[in-house]
């Protein structure tokens, strides 16, 4: 039986970038997005993806596309990429609180329909969640979603505990500046200062990401879980020089 993948966010940036390397591996992926993607899947691959529209933080709707990834093939990894990008600060906390536990729904509400549906079908399974450099090192002006990464990796390591008797490998991806068209509407225009917060001299690409969580959903990271694997070009390594002008 074919494999299938559900990704959340998937229509666009980095949720796309990994639909499309899980796809041309010969995965059949189930996208689940509030919105429909602005750009037709490759021909190649068009027949592989399904997409759900919907809230990724809606249980009823996460157990459709679980039910749709089922049907087309074994049930075997769920990526939690989908996230809501609003800075609040803590003048209006009830806004600070709504930002944050709408991040984490996205990822506690994947979890939990992974979980269930591979411990149910008795097969192991993998769950890959996208965190940020920001959990660990915050960026100012962004305090509900660097809150929000951190407890995803708090959830991350909490359920690989839980359910490595069962198992499943739940792993995280803790992203840097990576360029989509997000990025380029907000960032693109400040290249030197962007490359500079990394070590490698530039921003990551959409691939570099997807090759990551491919590999913790495969069969060859059988023995990781409660990992949380930066994919930064070392941002979160690199501190501040006091000689750096």
């Amino acid at each position: 039986m074919e494999r299938a993948v559900v990704v959340t966010g998937g229509s666009r940036g980095v949720g796309r970038g990994i639909v499309l390397r899980l796809a041309a591996d010969g995965t059949r992926v189930v996208v689940l997005d509030a919105e429909p993607p602005t750009e037709p899947w490759p021909t190649d691959l068009a027949g592989r993806v399904e997409v759900v529209v919907g809230s990724a933080a809606d249980l009823t709707v996460a157990e459709r596309a679980a039910d749709r990834a089922e049907a087309a093939g074994a049930l075997m990894g769920w990526v939690n990429n989908a996230a809501v990008f609003q800075d609040a600060t803590l003048d209006d906390p009830t806004r600070v609180v709504e930002v944050i536990t709408t991040n984490v729904a996205l990822a506690v509400v994947g979890c939990s329909v992974a979980v269930g549906r591979f411990v149910a079908a008795r097969t192991p399974g993998s769950v890959v969640n996208v965190s940020s450099h920001q959990a660990q090192r915050a960026v100012r002006g962004a305090l509900p979603y660097a809150t929000a990464k951190a407890a995803v990796e708090g959830l991350t390591r909490a359920a690989a505990v839980d359910h490595g008797p069962d198992g499943i490998r739940v792993n995280a991806v803790a992203l840097g500046s990576i360029r989509t068209a997000r990025y380029d509407g907000l960032l693109a225009a400040q290249p030197a200062q962007m490359a500079a917060l990394h070590p490698l001299g530039r921003v990551g690409e959409v691939d570099e990401v997807a090759e990551v969580v491919a590999w913790l959903l495969s069969d060859a990271a059988s023995f990781v879980t409660g990992a949380v694997i930066p994919v930064d070009g070392g941002r979160s390594a690199r501190g501040a020089d006091p000689e750096e002008r």
